[in-house]
């Protein structure tokens, strides 16, 4: 048991951190980035030259070094106890979103950063908030200093364990509030005593609006992470509630992955004179440069066949698998983790508790295997870094989805690869990810090698009644999901093979589709026909399929025959990641 510190040592360590401070605080004054300025187009410091405060020995003048340009931490004008964090965490270098933006954070101007998903954006705030609040000598009587927002509970996890990590020698109080969990009487009864909060939207405005004494006047910085996404999922309303009840005179610091009008419309709400960080606005390509993009036509008829081919090839692979509808995962999940491809398979959508999404997110991050998912797993969530490959078997809905969905892999210094299926009458995507600089190869598929799976659904949903039911809902919900998409461009129910998908799931009818009844109905009639709101029905019991159903809520490899279902797929060695030629 180590013998507590006496009150000299203690009175001379709080000495210290003072002259730390002031000479933080004069460092960072001195050499601030002129306001527009860009860091990454500065010069790097000499591997030799003197960091921080420099004393002249003959006239005895004192100067500091210049942090804008920065490639490394410990040239940041930074603390100690954090310093220390992030040597023990192995951050080292900078990313060039953290070069690009830490200069200006750390002076204390609004930030709104677009930069690549995996770029290392999370440092780039969770640093400025620990600098932030050290220099202020919060504490616990100090209330909340800060509010980290993040869309998801998972991702809202990450960053909290990144904040551990790199805080670990400060002596804030840090807690996590996220819904799903019963713990919200505890969480009320501690919050006030909280320095920093990483929290979703609706638990952090449940706070607000049930906690007795809930206190934010005197916040520091709020920082608002996937701010687009915060936006896209409907937190639109709760994040302008929670924005109203804060103070004006704050640090706002806004990271995305994208930059969209409704972010910009958020800046000009909260955020004074931004500092414009977009590392990527000038690249060559909008998504990393270690990410090997491909894309297919596949007919709606034979995703599954391809899917389970494709599975069949990779058996010693980290594969996350994108469809649209939670009941798509399901039915898929359960269908091919009875047909046992020989690799385990996991599933991941909204409709699941905090504790079992979390617990299924862990043991993908640890071992090879299928994790089968909605666009739940799209945003921040970093599967330890490993993960081989990212296959959409169903398209995204826009090019942003995109960027996110194969931002699970090719992390920070990773590769990685991805591949995209998309039916004939969704071929404009291609066109809008290329004009989007996403640099996706067009490549067409090998059905010589193909392994149909029709067959052996059929015969499962004969042995398993559920399943059948099961397999109905996803064929509903998959329609749906196309006939609400707002880019008609590239979504066009009208012209998918309805039949032949039901068969291909195994069906051995085409359940009725109401709403697409009502469609045909519609235009059949004269343009002065009133628009009804369609609804979906389950065949079996006509109830009616909630739209939550539908979308999200809130390395070796076993190599094949060549050309075994691609052509002209080049082998990628650089990175961690699968040295195979072919998907």
């Amino acid at each position: 048991m180590r013998r507590p510190k006496s009150r000299a040592v203690r009175k001379q360590q709080k000495n210290n951190e003072l002259q730390e401070i002031e000479i933080l605080n004069e460092w960072i004054e001195s050499q601030k980035p002129e306001s527009g300025s860009n860091p990454l187009s500065l010069d790097p410091l000499k591997s030799k030259s003197p960091i921080g405060r420099i004393v002249d020995h003959e006239s005895g003048a004192v100067s500091f070094s210049r942090y804008a340009g920065a490639r490394k931490f410990h040239e940041l004008p930074l603390s100690k106890r954090t310093k220390n964090g992030l040597e023990g965490g192995g951050f080292k270098k900078m990313t060039d979103i953290q070069v690009a933006s830490l200069p200006h954070a750390l002076c204390g101007r609004d930030i709104l950063g677009a930069a690549k998903t995996g770029s290392g954006k999370t440092l780039a705030f969770v640093i400025p908030v620990l600098e932030k609040l050290h220099r202020e000598r919060w504490g616990p009587e100090d209330g909340v200093g800060s509010i980290i927002i993040s869309p998801t509970r998972e991702l809202a996890g990450q960053l909290f364990d990144v904040l551990k990590t790199v805080g670990k020698h400060h002596n804030f109080s840090a807690g996590l509030l996220i819904g799903g969990r019963k713990e919200v009487d505890s969480e009320k009864e501690r919050v006030n005593e909280l320095n920093i909060l990483v929290c979703t939207p609706g638990r952090l405005l449940q706070h607000m609006d049930e906690t007795p004494n809930f206190d934010c006047s005197q916040l520091q910085v709020l920082v608002l992470d996937e701010a687009d996404r915060i936006l896209d999922i409907g937190f639109k309303k709760t994040l302008n509630a929670i924005v109203s009840q804060l103070p004006k005179r704050r640090q706002t610091l806004l990271f995305s992955a994208t930059q969209t009008k409704s972010v910009q419309d958020l800046a000009r709400l909260s955020l004074k004179d931004p500092e414009y960080i977009s590392v990527h606005e000038k690249a060559v390509t909008a998504t990393p440069s270690r990410l090997q993009q491909t894309a297919m036509i596949v007919p709606l008829e034979q995703k599954l066949d391809m899917l389970w081919s494709f599975i069949k090839a990779h058996l010693r692979s980290k594969i996350l698998v994108f469809l649209s509808s939670c009941k798509e995962v399901k039915f898929v999940f359960e269908a091919f983790k009875k047909l046992r491809p020989g690799i385990p398979l996991k599933c991941l959508h909204g409709r699941m508790n905090q504790e079992k999404r979390l617990g299924i997110y862990s043991q993908f991050c640890e071992s090879q295997s299928v994790l089968f998912s909605t666009d739940v797993a799209s945003r921040g969530l970093d599967f330890n870094k490993a993960v081989d490959w990212v296959v959409q078997v169903d398209c995204p809905e826009d090019v942003a989805s995109y960027i996110h969905r194969v931002g699970r892999t090719a992390r920070y210094l990773s590769g990685g690869r991805s591949v995209l299926f998309l039916t004939p009458s969704e071929m404009k995507m291609l066109e809008k990810l290329q004009a989007a600089k996403v640099p996706i190869q067009f490549i067409k598929a090998n059905t010589k090698r193909l392994q149909p799976v029709s067959g052996l659904l059929s015969a499962l949903l004969v042995k398993y009644p559920d399943m059948q039911q099961l397999a109905q809902r996803a064929f509903i919900t998959y329609l749906r999901s196309i006939y609400i998409q707002k880019d008609k461009e590239v979504f066009d129910v009208t012209k998918l093979p309805i039949d032949e998908y039901s068969a291909s799931l195994g069906l051995p009818m085409t359940p009725k589709v109401k709403f697409l009844n009502q469609k045909e109905k519609r235009e059949t009639k004269s343009e002065k026909s009133s628009l009804i709101e369609p609804k979906i029905y389950d065949e079996e019991n006509e109830s009616v399929i909630p739209k939550e159903e539908l979308l999200v809520e809130d390395v070796k490899d076993n190599r094949g025959d060549k050309d075994f279902l691609l052509k002209d797929d080049a082998p990628y060695v650089e990175g961690n990641t699968s040295e195979i030629g072919d998907i």
